[in-house]
């Protein structure tokens, strides 16, 4: 913007409506200023383009987001370099023929000499993709290359982006078997239940390598652990506490087997078919579990009522569903997690006044809920400890180190977890995820037996 200040270049953003977020960029020519506009939504950036292209002193503007992925999140490169005859016959062939024997007669040599070990398939079928439901794999690209991402950068993990044009659950489960060999740990993402259920199991039991939705495990313990937090906070116990869980997909259902896996007595869980309990008939599996297991109080009513006197609510269905009244008849200083993305069950400014404890699926708000938190020091720890498979004993300690990691001192309504890039987040998960595949892996020594102990 041509402007002589700041000042004077945000007086001519008039045309900004409030909440949409302005700062000043480092730039050092005379009579302009950089700014950054954050919007918040696709609406509202092209207003902003359309007034800023009306604004003669505007002289350009650049999408960030667009910017900054273009060419994608992740990329590989060698480990070593190629820089003359020797270095290829070491990195290609005759060295990678010697290798090839050597691991068709010791197929154990693999973890040795392959880059397996410390490679993670992120696998999605893009039928549930964020708050956007069914778009497809090509558009769940972007999310899985975001995650391979975040493995590389906060647990030095290779990770590769698979989004499959699969169709239904049995070709999943028969495209990542057959590319299993690769790797030494899958990822699976965005993959809409009831689908995802049966994905995983399956594939849990074929392979020998460790297989995790995130979306269903990665919520849960990260849920786990800022719920512990919260509960500390207004001095509550999670044993007692009352807990209404809003959906029943993949998310909900992960998280509800977790908090009552972790030693919660009173969960219930809404769904579209109302509060689930015994009454119901002709329920999706995964649905008939939960409601055998929660809804100690036998309600048979709706939403609103379930929430009367709870102590806290876990929303993991869609945004607008729950009103400040209906948090106003929850227990005094309720804890609410409104996690639907992009739109939270219900903003936090609506509950001005309620005092309550509140956390979202958006890092624009205080709180934020994040399996970003969680999957890269599972897996992490997982590898390290060449584990078969992913737990429920090693999520709960995941939950544990994870709400411990904020000290009583930082504790607070608007501090319940750590940052993501929070440096002790993945080596101490990761080291509470070691401990129990090693706690495990000596008790079936000690037994005699090196099969796999069910937990």
């Amino acid at each position: 913007m041509r402007a002589d200040t700041q000042e004077a270049a945000v007086s001519l953003l008039d045309f900004l409506e409030p909440g949409w977020g302005v700062s000043v960029l480092p730039w050092h020519v005379a009579g302009q200023q950089r700014l950054l506009v954050q919007v918040d939504g696709e609406d509202a950036l092209r207003r902003v383009r359309q007034a800023a292209g009306r604004r003669r002193r505007v002289i350009g503007w650049v999408d960030r987001l667009w910017m900054v992925s273009a060419g994608g999140r992740v990329q590989v490169r060698p480990r070593l370099p190629v820089r003359s005859a020797e270095d290829l016959a070491l990195v290609y062939t005759p060295g990678v023929g010697r290798l090839a024997a050597a691991i068709a007669a010791r197929p154990a040599a693999a973890v040795e000499v392959t880059g397996r070990p410390n490679r993670v398939a992120v696998v999605s079928d893009g039928t549930a993709v964020l708050g956007l439901g069914d778009v497809g794999p090509l558009a769940a690209l972007p999310v899985m290359e975001g995650k391979a991402a975040l493995f590389a950068q906060l647990a030095d993990i290779d990770a590769v982006p698979i989004c499959l044009d699969a169709g239904d659950p049995d070709k999943v489960v028969a495209a990542v078997r057959t590319l299993a060999p690769t790797f030494g740990g899958i990822n699976l993402a965005d993959i809409a239940a009831p689908a995802c259920f049966d994905i995983e199991r399956r594939l849990q039991d074929v392979l020998d390598i460790p297989v995790f939705h995130d979306d269903q495990h990665g919520t849960a313990v990260v849920v786990l652990a800022g719920l512990r937090n919260a509960l500390r906070v207004v001095g509550k116990q999670l044993e007692t506490a009352r807990i209404v869980v809003m959906g029943a997909g993949a998310a909900g259902t992960a998280v509800a087997r977790l908090l009552l896996r972790a030693g919660a007595s009173d969960v219930t869980v809404w769904a579209r078919q109302g509060v689930l309990g015994p009454h119901l008939d002709e329920l999706p599996a995964h649905k008939v579990w939960l409601a055998e297991h929660t809804n100690p109080r036998r309600i048979r009513s709706g939403l609103a009522h379930a929430l009367v006197g709870a102590d806290a609510v876990v929303g993991v269905s869609r945004g607008g569903l729950l009103s400040s009244q209906m948090v106003a008849e929850m227990a005094l200083r309720p804890v609410v997690f409104a996690l639907a993305n992009p739109e939270p069950e219900i903003r936090p400014e609506m509950l001005a006044g309620l005092d309550p404890v509140i956390a979202t699926g958006r890092c624009d708000y205080p709180n934020h809920i994040s399996n970003a938190l969680v999957f890269p020091g599972v897996f992490r720890g997982a590898l390290n400890a060449r584990a078969p498979r992913i737990t429920t004993a090693m999520l709960l300690a995941a939950a544990d180190v994870l709400a411990g990691l904020v000290g009583k001192e930082l504790l607070g309504p608007r501090r319940l977890l750590p940052d993501v890039l929070d440096p002790q987040v993945v080596p101490t998960v990761a080291a509470a995820v070691a401990a129990v595949e090693a706690s495990r892996h000596h008790a079936a020594e000690h037994a005699g037996d090196e099969g796999w102990i069910d937990e």
